[in-house]
């Protein structure tokens, strides 16, 4: 086994590795990357729509771009950001680091792995080919029917939407299935259930959250294509279909999306603070216990989505009450984060640094969401600027952020090299600084009145000055996302060499060379006999194995 010193070369193309052997593989590594890679060639996408909004939305009465763009601009944005940002970049972290992490050689399946993939791919080219077919989806992400019905929309506008997110789903559960599979019967010896690295363990829950939560919204996508195309009538009120069952079908999947995009990113910042703090995780058990709780009350929770339809007192209180409950497992992860850094040599690297951010901004986040849980409050806002505000707050300043510390941190692993700390820094502060300034203001629009999905607005008193605040914090951001792009290209050719174990990291993925071979390992693991067997081998009269009871 190389010693942390060694420095593994870094990997040039040569005539055994062309194009073809990526677009071929079945590694998990290389598939791991390459979501990795369309996720952040969508992020670009998604952002510049941003930019094009809030240049639109800067003063009142705009004329940048038109209502009917505009339209399309907002439908386009969610729905990348959710299923071809969010989803296949957790997706992307999972396929490359559980196997690693478990000690084993690959995914269950190599081969549905890799057709998981190019669905993802294939499903987010479709989704914006509309834009040179002149079909650009405007439905909103969401895609409410009756807008969706064939009458309301009768050129393939919906039909683009449709296919463009169904393709991904059904490589998402494959690669859930997959995830499932290798967590439970692929594990290194030793490496008992309570012994796993609490990223694998949040990707396990995280999958089958994935295998329950996508079917009712390809259930509900299938109908809407019979609608359109068949003559059926599962949402036309005029034939005795109800367009209410497109919300609770849709919402059974959003709402545990949300958390399928959020416990990856809580599970990297269980890998990433502990080592950056130079302690074990706080409150292991606790942390495992919270994940099955979120990820259970996560299903009963979707009607707090549709508090303004009209349904009886008891059953929206019923809903409120669950959507308050489910803020109690989150605020455990909250608090043995801030233990676990407690008292801790922090060392305050760029993955570090946002994963602190992740937590002040998820807390924020939070906290405005149990307000949306109040039938009362959320009846005042449900359709105003604070909800934009709130999501964006979950789902950028907790999963955007994880996934930029969980580049940070396995950046040497995948490539051999380090990303530079100084544009990381550069990265951090332009990002969080231009979110603040982006989103804080909305949730004060909102509460002031200010309609969300308008494409203009009249200049009202305080309307004005919040937005042009907002469109300056996207400029922030974008220049902020620029610095990271520039970093990833920077450092492939010219990034510090890493060596195997920059970090003096804790888990089996640091136990190989960076990067690893094909077969991830060329020499026996060490021992497993505790939640840090990396560790344990490097430091033995430090091993964890000789205190932990239980395991």
């Amino acid at each position: 086994m190389a010693t942390i010193e060694q420095v593994a070369p870094v990997p040039r193309l040569t005539s055994a590795d062309t194009l073809w052997s990526w677009v071929a593989t079945v590694d998990h590594k290389r598939i791991g990357i390459m979501y990795l890679l369309g996720a952040l060639v969508f992020l670009v996408i998604a952002g510049a729509e941003a930019l094009l909004m809030r240049a639109q939305l800067a003063t009142p009465g705009g004329h940048v771009i038109s209502p009917s763009f505009y339209n399309q601009l907002l439908t386009m944005h969610g729905t990348s950001m959710v299923f071809l940002v969010g989803t296949p970049g957790v997706i992307g972290f999972a396929n490359y680091a559980v196997p690693l992490m478990i000690g084993a050689r690959d995914m269950a399946f190599p081969r549905l792995n890799a057709m998981s993939l190019w669905l993802f791919i294939f499903g987010g080219l479709l989704m914006h080919f509309s834009f040179l077919a002149g079909q650009t989806p405007d439905t909103g992400w969401f895609s409410y029917a009756p807008l969706t019905a064939h009458f309301a929309s009768p050129d393939y506008r919906v039909d683009y939407w449709i296919l463009g997110t169904l393709i991904p789903s059904i490589g998402t559960i494959a690669t859930a299935l997959n995830l499932i599979v290798t967590i439970f019967l692929f594990r290194a010896p030793g490496m008992t259930i309570r012994r796993l690295p609490l990223f694998a363990w949040m990707m396990l829950i995280t999958s089958f959250l994935i295998i329950w939560a996508f079917p009712p919204l390809t259930a509900a996508q299938a109908m809407l294509l019979v609608d359109r195309w068949l003559g059926g009538h599962f949402f036309n009120t005029m034939a005795g279909g109800l367009p209410i069952l497109w919300q609770h079908l849709f919402w059974a999947f959003g709402h545990p999306e949300v958390y399928i995009l959020i416990l990856p990113a809580f599970g990297i910042l269980s890998e990433v603070i502990p080592v950056f703090s130079r302690k074990p995780i706080f409150g292991y058990n606790f942390m495992a216990a919270a994940t099955v709780a979120i990820a259970f009350l996560s299903y009963l929770v979707w009607g707090h989505h549709m508090f303004a339809t009209g349904y009886s007192i008891p059953i929206n209180a019923s809903w409120g009450a669950l959507s308050v409950l489910i803020a109690v497992p989150t605020g455990i992860k909250i608090f043995n984060y801030i233990a676990t850094m407690w008292g801790g040599s922090l060392h305050f690297t760029t993955a570090m640094l946002f994963c602190i951010g992740f937590v002040g901004t998820f807390v924020f986040g939070g906290l405005s969401g149990v307000t949306l849980a109040l039938v009362p409050i959320d009846w005042q806002v449900t359709d105003t600027y604070y909800v934009v505000g709130h999501f964006h707050f979950v789902l950028i300043g907790g999963t955007v952020f994880g996934l930029f510390a969980g580049t940070y941190y396995w950046f040497p692993k995948m490539t051999g090299r380090l990303l530079s700390e100084r544009l990381g820094r550069w990265h951090f502060w332009l990002f969080l600084i231009g979110f603040l300034l982006t989103f804080v203001p909305m949730h004060l629009t909102g509460l002031i009145g200010m309609p969300r999905r308008i494409y203009t607005y009249p200049a009202y008193p305080g309307w004005s000055e919040l937005n042009a605040i907002s469109s300056i914090g996207a400029v922030f951001m974008a220049l902020g996302a620029l610095a990271f792009v520039w970093n990833i290209i920077r450092s492939l050719s010219h990034g510090e060499k890493a060596g195997d174990d920059p970090w003096d990291a804790y888990t089996l993925e640091w136990a190989t060379s960076s990067p690893p071979p094909p077969d991830n390992f060329r020499e026996p693991l060490p021992p497993i006999r505790s939640r840090r067997p990396f560790w344990d081998r490097k430091y033995p009269d430090e091993a964890d194995w000789k205190t932990e009871h239980g395991g």
